[in-house]
């Protein structure tokens, strides 16, 4: 079992920066891929990146490659989600989720446990 809670989320204007972390519980986070997914109102949950279970991995989507950097400290049992430049469009709330085995995951139905989000609003 593990559950997950993220904070880190707010009001940025447009071109700043926020760091969302996700703590997790339960003795499984160690071996467990990590992903940040977001969802915008009225549209559907998609995947912003994931990281393996020993950090070395990662892998983003196209609209956030180059903006956003996923870490974890399994130490600490956090997994962050670093967002720089941020446009509106990064408006949404986000949801951090352990994945089913240790690799890289990128669709919802490979992870089976999720925090509650964080909102994210970006002003123009």
């Amino acid at each position: 079992q593990v559950q997950l809670v993220e904070s880190g989320g707010g009001l940025v204007q447009a071109g700043g920066s926020l760091r969302l972390s996700c703590a997790a519980t339960g003795r499984t986070f160690s071996v467990s891929g990590m992903g940040w997914f977001r969802q915008a109102p009225g549209k559907e949950r998609e995947f912003v990146a994931a990281v393996s279970w020993s950090g070395y991995s990662a892998y983003y989507t196209n609209s956030v490659r180059g903006r956003f950097t996923i870490s974890r400290d399994n130490a600490k049992n956090t997994v962050y989600l670093q967002m720089s430049s941020l446009k509106p469009a990064d408006t949404a709330v986000y949801y951090c989720a352990a994945g089913r085995s240790r690799d890289l995951h990128r669709t919802t139905g490979e992870y089976n446990y999720w925090g509650q989000g964080t909102q994210v609003t970006v002003s123009s």
